[in-house]
């Protein structure tokens, strides 16, 4: 009942034509998805075994073992990642996963794929379209079978076997694959319902066919009914595109990449006309041309993403360099601009990763990856430097090499066959600097960066994966957070902290009363109100300056901060620039401090400690400030507890003063 509420809401809001094509379109596939269920449930979803009978794939992938045996393994033990590997591979194969926070779970002998092991609700399995992917009254998440139906593990599998020519990880691969063909046939199980995962898992399927693909323990009826299976996901995803009738998102670009990846690897497949009208070459083509659309509209000029959200624009990133250097390697090539903005995206991600190598978690993060070639089960959720050392190859950038070279990353090694080295020290410095399209902006010097976020509300206004965190910031000083974002924690799993997550409390920045800068609905839980117009003032080297007017219809009451960076020390003036008198509400200041702060109470300031590391925060007004408690997601499905220094505004400017002591 309350989704069709939702949905009147926003039928209400379109114009008349608008309404009645989708009124239509509504109408039409409810008749064709009842018609096409009762057909699906009586003839299963199949195709013709002997097209794949002695097809082999002939693309150019992303490595090659054939050829490089010795030089994978060399560079693996180099990395000291040999020992790491094969353990997480022991645990792939006695079915023990960590996946979206649970830790270690054993899932026993017969894996249930349809189910979220952390609650242990299961999914049905029935016609797709007829299964409830949510429900907000119980505490299952449906990412869970999703995440572990990506298959994420295959690359560490195959990795394995290449140290060890243990044959239990190629069988492993083998009957998990059988196992989950058998369990989830297409279009009847839960992991059919996103096209997005269909499409994840069946690039990672493809990459254990070049790992196993010679072993001789897997006969040749398996690779037929796993190019079989491959196919049918190509043949889903070209008809369940996640296509939005205004701005696409992730997950549009990753049917793209599934229908790419999949058009190049069935490229020479031979086949009747009669047999497959829907074909790859069609896949290869409509996703190519798609891609070059995509970047266009959900690639900022700046080269940020417009979800606004630091943790998707890594995925997206990651969507569109994998696919792009697949491409290269069977002579694909893109546009100019394409590739303009693509170097972009890895030089955002340079700039805003933190000295301790993690981004900032600004907007969502639900430690989503397209592909795991390194670290898998032990992977560092915020940690993106991988592409940075990618884009350092593929765009040929000491810089890039440069700030990723610490992350001890086998990643590049699996994509380039040569790996420049870069000098011992090069006259690279990273400066403060403006992102405005997407409204992020870096102070920084060699002892302090800092990030604040003033601009769009992510999907041109519509905040899918948006919070509520105009004007809030993050600081790191010498390498170590002090103030942080809490990050989002779970999506559909428990709607009121997924509320509490992304609402202004949670964000170091001003609140009037308990109001929010920008409205949502509390069971709609991927969308923002567009209120807070956020508007950069000024910005230079040393020097942010924003207005907001989150609170101007609500309390009559609009709010400016300016940043002020200095050697040692940050300024932060909160100014309300328009209140009409209103003493109706109270106003608060808040700083959520990383889970590992000392806090030292003085008599009209605090000293906040980390690993030796001193600074001490006050203000001119001598406001008095409160320790409360608070929470941190710093990865999807784990909060740990932490403190956030409340600071209650007595007059129209509070002056904030961090400095290093």
């Amino acid at each position: 009942m309350n989704d069709l509420k939702i949905y009147f809401k926003k039928a209400i809001k379109l114009p008349p034509k608008t309404l009645i094509k989708k009124i239509h379109r509504k109408i039409d596939n409810k008749i064709y998805y009842s018609m096409r269920a009762k057909r699906v449930a009586k003839n299963p979803i199949d195709i013709d075994s002997n097209i794949f009978e002695k097809f082999e794939p002939t693309i150019n992938f992303l490595f090659n073992i054939n050829n490089k045996k010795e030089h994978y393994i060399q560079k693996i033990k180099k990395l000291g990642k040999e020992e790491q590997i094969i353990k997480q591979a022991n645990k792939i194969c006695n079915h023990i996963f960590n996946l979206l926070g649970s830790g270690d779970i054993n899932l026993g002998k017969d894996i249930k794929w349809n189910e979220d092991f952390k609650t242990g609700f299961i999914w049905e399995n029935k016609f797709y379209k007829n299964i409830k992917r949510v429900n907000l009254n119980n505490n299952a998440d449906v990412k869970v079978p999703w995440e572990l139906s990506r298959f994420q593990h295959i690359p560490t599998l195959g990795q394995a076997y290449l140290l060890t020519d243990n044959l239990k990880c190629p069988l492993e691969f083998k009957n998990q694959i059988e196992d989950w063909i058998k369990k989830n046939p297409v279009e009847m199980s839960v992991n059919w319902i996103c096209t997005m995962d269909v499409a994840i898992r069946a690039c990672n399927w493809m990459i254990g066919y070049y790992f196993f693909k010679n072993c001789p323990k897997i006969d040749k009826e398996f690779w037929i009914k796993y190019n079989k299976a491959l196919y049918l996901h190509g043949e889903y995803i070209f008809k369940n595109l996640e296509k939005a009738d205004q701005y696409n998102s992730n997950h549009y670009l990753s049917d793209l990449v599934g229908l790419i990846w999949l058009g190049l690897y069935f490229n020479n497949l031979k086949y009747d006309k009669e047999d497959l009208k829907n074909n790859p070459k069609i896949w290869l083509n409509f996703g190519l041309i798609e891609f070059e659309k995509e970047i266009k509209r959900q690639v900022n000029t700046d080269g940020t993403d417009y979800e606004a959200s630091t943790a998707y624009h890594c995925l997206v990133t990651e969507l569109f360099l994998f696919t792009s250097m697949l491409c290269s390697k069977n002579n694909i090539t893109f546009s100019e601009e394409y590739m303009v903005k693509l170097e972009r995206m890895v030089d955002f991600i340079m700039n805003i990763t933190k000295p301790d190598g993690h981004i900032p978690l600004i907007g969502d993060m639900d430690s989503g990856r397209f592909i795991v070639l390194s670290d898998y089960g032990i992977i560092d959720k915020r940690d993106f430097r991988y592409l940075i050392a990618l884009g350092g190859e593929y765009f040929n950038r000491n810089d890039f090499r440069f700030y990723s070279s610490n992350s001890n990353n086998q990643i590049p090694f699996w994509c380039f066959e040569n790996i420049t080295k870069t000098k011992e020290k090069l006259p690279i410095n990273l400066k403060s600097k403006a992102y405005k399209d997407s409204g992020y902006y870096i102070l920084r010097n060699d002892k302090i960066y800092l990030i604040i976020k003033c601009g769009p509300n992510g999907m041109n206004g519509n905040g899918g994966h948006t919070h509520n965190d105009q004007f809030s910031l993050e600081l790191n000083i010498s390498g170590k957070d002090y103030i942080i974002d809490p990050g989002t924690y779970v999506y559909t799993a428990d709607y009121k902290l997924r509320n509490i997550f992304r609402s202004t409390y949670m964000h170091n920045t001003l609140q009037v009363g308990n109001l929010e800068q920008n409205i949502f609905e509390e069971k709609e839980l991927f969308r923002l109100n567009n209120e807070t117009k956020a508007q950069l003032l000024n910005f230079n080297n040393n020097y942010f300056k924003g207005r907001h007017y989150g609170y101007k219809d609500k309390a009559g009451i609009v709010v400016e901060r300016e940043v002020q960076l200095e050697d040692k020390k940050v300024v932060i003036n909160d100014s309300i620039i328009k209140d009409n008198e209103n003493l109706e509400y109270k106003k608060y200041i808040r700083f959520h401090l990383d889970k590992d702060i000392e806090i030292e109470k003085k008599h009209d300031y605090f000293t906040l400690t980390k690993e030796k590391i001193k600074v001490k925060i006050f203000n001119l007004q001598k406001s008095e400030y409160k320790i409360e408690k608070s929470w941190v997601a710093k990865e999807y499905g784990i909060k740990e507890e932490t403190k956030v220094i409340n600071c209650e505004v007595k007059k129209s400017i509070i002056n904030t003063i961090i400095e290093i002591i």
